[in-house]
């Protein structure tokens, strides 16, 4: 049996659903468009869909540990878009912070989303805001988000390889109880530090319960996962990968010469190369210069210090800013493309030429 493909939904004002065939071609004719948002992009393109941006307000009603130091929370809200596996929410939290969680719920389930956090101390890459969902959501509390969005959707493909380290288990975890119930042919090598910091490991074993398919590498029992296998994994194959940044590394280096495995990553990415150029700030009166391994967030923020930022990916917009002059190279995840004729993301674009003046 196949996996069902992404659905694309066609608004047509007083007309009825389209006959398969047609929702088809139109899905063929989107997906040949410049403008589609194909997910992994190095620089990706515009066009995102503008539900994806706006604010809910939802209720935590029930707060859970699936695993050593995880947080889980199910977010109860009225007019909740429905998702597809891989797809993740922007949780707005109480201090203006904005963090990305995969959501690792029942996209059937249209009242409430399900996403879970591991606790990340700052000496370990934390900016705080696994710290305030562990400290400050709980039961009973508001809390905003927005999307969700799908930067890493399943794909159709005759079989499947999960690789996943530790809370990277959340957005395979739909991914898995999708291709189960479709009876596709699927493998997941799920490692972490211990068993007891393992999110959900008893329900995916479960899944697995016909054998073969679950490869449990806990490290203070095996070391290190051994990632051989992927070298002779049959082509069309689809690969999944989400962890630590080392873990997705190492799966890419072991793909067969002239593929690539599917990644979801959240973590603040290196600003891509590109060349030194200056940025003006109109309003402050001041000009900064962007060095080639720089981003236009950090060096405006050394000059000015409460320009606010979150996600350092491209894809909260917290850090847009208004444009006045120069021409922006653009690599970011949710601007439309009326928005970039004059507004940008710091975290993640550049300028295409030699200056920027920013209305800031």
């Amino acid at each position: 049996m196949t996996m069902p493909r992404l659905r694309t939904v066609v608004l047509v004002a007083g007309t009825a659903l389209l006959a398969t065939r047609a929702k088809r071609a139109v899905r063929r004719r989107i997906e040949a468009a410049p403008l589609w948002p194909m997910p992994a992009l190095e620089e990706p393109v515009s066009g995102r869909g503008r539900l994806a941006t706006v604010t809910r307000r939802v209720l935590v009603t029930r707060r859970t540990e699936p695993a050593e130091g995880v947080v889980g929370l199910r977010l109860e809200g009225a007019g909740l878009t429905r998702w597809q596996p891989g797809a993740h929410l922007d949780l707005v939290l109480p201090s203006g912070r904005v963090r990305q969680y995969s959501l690792c719920g029942d996209p059937a389930d249209t009242d409430a989303y399900t996403v879970a956090t591991r606790l990340i101390e700052g000496e370990r890459g934390g900016r705080g805001g696994s710290r305030e969902v562990h400290e400050q959501l709980h039961e009973g509390t508001e809390v905003e988000i927005r999307g969700p969005r799908n930067r890493f959707p399943l794909v159709d493909a005759p079989a499947y390889v999960f690789v996943a380290g530790g809370i990277g288990i959340t957005p395979v975890l739909p991914m898995l109880r999708a291709v189960e119930a479709a009876g596709a042919d699927w493998r997941l090598l799920y490692c972490g530090r211990s068993r007891s910091t393992l999110p959900f490991l008893a329900e995916i074993e479960r899944l697995a319960a016909a054998g073969g398919r679950l490869t449990v590498v806990p490290e203070d029992e095996s070391g290190l996962p051994d990632l051989g296998f992927l070298t002779d994994v049959p082509p069309g194959t689809a690969v999944y990968c989400c962890g630590p940044d080392g873990l997705m590394d190492a799966v890419s280096a072991a793909m067969p010469a002239g593929r690539l495995p599917h990644l979801e990553r959240f973590s603040p990415a290196a600003p891509a190369a590109g060349g030194a150029f200056e940025v003006e700030l109109r309003r402050s009166g001041r000009t900064v210069a962007v060095a080639p391994d720089q981003s236009v967030l950090a060096a405006v923020r050394a000059a000015v210090p409460g320009v606010p930022y979150s996600c350092e990916q491209g894809f909260c917009g917290t850090c847009r800013q208004g444009v006045l002059e120069g021409e922006v190279d653009h690599r970011d995840e949710l601007l439309t493309d009326a928005e970039r004729t004059d507004s940008m993301l710091l975290c993640v674009s550049r300028c295409a030429g030699e200056r920027l003046v920013l209305d800031l």
